[in-house]
Order: C-alpha cells, then structure tokens, then sequence
C-alpha cells in the first residue's frame, strides 16, 4: 500500500514539478496528501470511491 501511495505522489504531483524551496515542497506535498489525496481522488482498494466518501 506504501509503494502505490509513494507511485501516485511522484506521477501525480513531484515528476510535474520544479520547487523553488523546500519550504514550497513541503506546502505542496501537504495539499497533495490533505486535500486531494484524502478527500478526492478515486482509489481503487475502496471501489473507485475518495476517502471521505
């Protein structure tokens, strides 16, 4: 479960990135996971479902 998490943020998110800081990376990979990741994206292990659903 670790491994697919880890896959989606880097095809997702870091591969289309350039950070100027740290600090930006950090800010980005916290929208990511709190926002998107947890509220809305579809995951297959739920049934095509988000996390809040």
């Amino acid at each position: 479960m670790a491994e697919s998490f880890f896959h989606s943020i880097k095809t997702e998110r870091v591969k289309r990135k350039v950070y100027a800081t740290r600090s930006e990376a950090k800010a980005d990979l916290f929208d990511y996971i709190e926002v998107f990741y947890n509220r809305t994206r579809l995951h297959s292990h739920l049934g095509h479902v988000s996390p809040d659903e």
